[in-house]
């Protein structure tokens, strides 16, 4: 390991199984002796119960949980709506409804099992700071029950040293209000030809100029009738439908902490899991900023890259990557684009560090590999940890590399400041292995980041230990960009 660079800090984030999020509860699907489906038989033994059981019931139920989730109520009339046609064509009392709806809730622990892989920048707000002070912006991942991760926010202030920082305690997490996307004809093609590496002739002369939630219906029904193969029609709309809910919008209540935001999996190409955040703060030619953070979607079997947008974290717009380069886990924007284009590190081939561009955001361009394993604590792969960061010397990236026994380590690249494909200087060792009790975790022997930054001459590095809590580093950036240079 590189010695003299870095230093560690004695805090440790670790998970809080206690934060926990209302979602809907279905009991499994499979059907009852006498053929009726779990969900109508819980539906009719609530109808059959007396009034005053429905009453002190829900009274109960309130008392229990009311204090732990926003408008518990309305949590209730959402999970009843999505079962109400089970419930007759009548007008349920309203506290029946309800009662039916806490049936068909359930709280979910978002770290139930680990908090790890965070991302680091600066946060949009710094007022109120100390002289020297520096307040910043984080993404962790969460993973709860079925090992499903999500994605958190936390947030804090790094002072003059490794004794000086300090974590906010972090509120109560709520999920944002989602919001249908519209896209335009040509991105939904073009999306709907790279996800299926179907063609699009015939579905080109179908589709409106644009589709958003609503229309999609009757789109997908004109896909259907107006295809001359009916049976393709249908399955070309449901591909349609598919790729048009993997794109949408997330509103943050305006009166609740932008940290409290949980993003927990919404898209049909993300339902196991939301993983591995790399927050950048991306400043536009013309001086406007906005955050962007790349992240992996899975679905259970194959995963996919997205990109969630925001200018002030209340309104996030979510977006499916396309292309050769998107294909992969992994991707971190650079923060400016490059000669007009955006760019980014991918592991396209899934073992090496490449840099790929785009035009817009949502489609990348083959990439240019710029470093593949060569040393043996990372000669199983490499991948980055996080956006890369500008200096003087060069564009610095931290890297991770798997090796021995898959022991994680990270390291340290730097790429040329005018052509990043361009390798101007490795670190020999890793910069920081897993010490004795960094080892231990869910997955063991592994350290990792997804974004570290800079304040004053120091590197901070926040970093997931064996996938189970995070810590925090700080490495002397003159003396790591020295040694880059040597």
């Amino acid at each position: 390991m590189s010695a003299g660079l870095l230093v560690r800090s004695p805090l440790v984030l670790r998970p809080d199984p206690a934060r926990v999020i209302a979602r809907p509860f279905l009991p499994g699907e499979e059907l009852l002796a006498d053929g009726r489906a779990r969900v109508d038989a819980v539906v009719d033994r609530v109808q059959a119960m007396a009034d005053a059981d429905v009453t002190a019931t829900l009274v109960a139920t309130r008392a229990a949980f009311g204090d732990r989730h926003d408008d518990l109520d309305g949590v209730f009339a959402a999970h009843f709506a999505a079962v109400a046609d089970r419930a007759g064509t009548g007008v349920l009392p309203p506290e029946r409804a309800a009662l039916i709806g806490a049936y068909f809730t359930q709280e979910y622990a978002l770290e139930a099992a680990a908090l790890f892989n965070p991302s680091m920048v600066v946060h949009p707000d710094q007022a109120g700071l100390a002289p020297g002070e520096l307040r910043f912006l984080m993404t962790v991942r969460s993973v709860g029950e079925g090992h499903v991760s999500s994605i958190q926010f936390r947030s804090g202030v790094l002072g003059s040293g490794p004794a000086d920082l300090r974590v906010d305690d972090p509120g109560r997490p709520r999920t944002p209000a989602h919001r249908s996307a519209t896209l335009s004809r040509d991105v939904l093609l073009a999306a709907v030809a790279d996800r299926t590496g179907n063609p699009v002739d015939e579905l080109a002369r179908v589709l409106p100029p644009h589709v958003d939630g609503d229309n999609l219906e009757q789109v997908l029904e004109a896909v259907r009738r107006d295809y001359l193969d009916r049976v393709r029609g249908a399955v070309v709309a449901e591909q349609v439908r598919w790729v048009f809910r993997c794109d949408y919008g997330l509103d943050v209540d305006p009166g609740v902490p932008a940290t409290d935001t949980a993003l927990f999996p919404v898209a049909p190409d993300e339902l196991r899991g939301v993983e591995d955040a790399r927050l950048t703060r991306l400043v536009e030619d013309d001086g406007s900023v906005a955050f962007h953070a790349t992240y992996t979607a899975y679905d259970g079997t194959a995963i996919a890259s997205h990109l969630v947008s925001t200018t002030d974290f209340r309104r996030l717009d979510v977006r499916q990557l396309l292309g050769p380069a998107s294909r992969s886990k992994g991707m971190a924007l650079f923060p400016r684009r490059l000669d007009g284009d955006y760019a980014a590190l991918v592991r396209w081939d899934r073992e090496s560090i490449g840099v790929a561009r785009s035009r817009d955001l949502r489609w990348w361009d083959p990439a240019v590999i710029v470093q593949q394993p060569a040393e043996p604590w990372e000669l199983i792969q490499l991948g980055n940890c996080g956006p890369p960061i500008e200096t003087e010397a060069g564009w610095l990236v931290l890297n991770h590399g798997v090796g021995p026994v898959r022991r994680y380590g990270i390291g340290a690249t730097l790429l040329d400041r005018d052509d990043p494909t361009v390798l101007r200087g490795v670190l020999a060792e890793p910069l920081l292995l897993p010490d004795e009790d960094e080892r231990v975790g869910y997955v063991p022997n592994v350290v990792y980041s997804c974004g570290a930054l800079v304040h004053g001459d120091r590197l901070v590095l926040p970093y997931g230990c064996s996938d189970s809590s995070i810590r925090f580093a700080f490495v002397d950036l003159p003396a790591l960009l020295a040694r880059l240079t040597a």
